[in-house]
């Protein structure tokens, strides 16, 4: 598995609208398609793409793959923009 970084992976609409609906409760990619005016195999790209830089994480039930934030990878993000937010030294 190929790390994105998690900024490139935010920068696309299409992936921060992906990102957005999971804020609901974990969906399939069929599911998360129907609000996207791309194709169902453009949505799993992206899926993949939001897998590779941690954060969103998947789970098998059945057939179905279920999608939802990763709490541990927006953590880590938000941990490292914390940062920039404390008082100088």
């Amino acid at each position: 598995m190929q790390k994105i970084d998690p900024f490139s992976a935010i920068a696309d609409a299409n992936r921060r609208y992906l990102l957005e609906e999971l804020l609901r409760g974990p969906q399939t990619v069929n599911e998360l398609a129907k609000g996207l005016p791309i194709s169902r195999p453009a949505v799993s790209q992206h899926l993949k793409a939001l897998l590779d830089s941690g954060l969103v994480e998947v789970k098998n039930e059945g057939t179905r793959r279920y999608y939802s934030i990763s709490h541990d990878g927006f953590n880590r993000l938000n941990i490292w923009l914390d940062q920039f937010w404390a008082e100088p030294a």
